[in-house]
């Protein structure tokens, strides 16, 4: 079993890349994040590993980094989520989005990931919103990292008040994941009404 691959870039292409290690040219399949941080033709990629071996095939999965593999291994573990829809959806929601896109409940991220309908959507929110919490890199806190440090949290403790406020943001145009996003981080500035609380997840959000 292949866990991790070191060569030289032969080829991109649209979902894969060929990786040149001593003459042998292993076909890898990849997100778009992980196509566009390989660097240029015959410069030199380390990349992770995971391989699919079925009777008529054997399929080469790659990642960038530790992240993005746990993830598709979490993505993969829900009935009717194929590799092909794994990578879909980490090309769509990279690692650092998709930990809140779940906290979020935010079906909306998830299909636009080409294979991925309503009604899988769903399933993916509802079996992983208790499991991402134990992937590693992933705490279980409280409030979101400071504006810059990115959002790779799952945040608990989102109260009615919060959950106003969000579907307040929503109705008015904003993608759930970036409500939920500004809500958090509005807390400690807004007062303890849903008016105030908008006000200030509505500067976040302008930011």
């Amino acid at each position: 079993m292949i866990g991790k691959l070191t060569g030289a870039i032969d080829s991109v292409a649209e979902g894969y890349f060929i990786l040149d290690v001593q003459g042998v040219g292993y076909l890898v399949h990849a997100s778009r994040r992980t196509l566009a941080r390989l660097g240029q033709r015959g410069e030199v990629a380390a990349v992770l590993i995971d391989t699919a071996v079925r009777e008529d095939a054997i399929t080469l999965y790659g990642f960038i980094d530790a992240a993005e593999q746990q993830w598709f291994r979490l993505l993969t573990s829900v009935q009717g989520v194929g590799a092909k829809a794994g990578m879909s959806i980490l090309s769509v929601c990279p690692p650092d989005k998709i930990g809140l896109a779940i906290a979020a409940q935010d079906k909306a991220v998830l299909t636009q990931a080409d294979g991925v309908g309503p009604k899988l959507a769903v399933r993916i929110l509802t079996e992983l919103k208790d499991k991402a919490v134990n992937l590693q890199g992933i705490g279980n806190v409280t409030s979101l990292p400071s504006r810059g440090q990115g959002d790779s949290g799952l945040v608990e403790g989102v109260g009615a008040l919060d959950q106003d406020a969000i579907s307040a943001l929503v109705n008015l145009g904003y993608a759930r994941a970036d409500a939920y996003t500004a809500v958090l981080r509005a807390r400690e500035k807004a007062n303890d009404n849903l008016q105030s609380l908008i006000k200030e997840a509505l500067k976040e959000l302008s930011q």
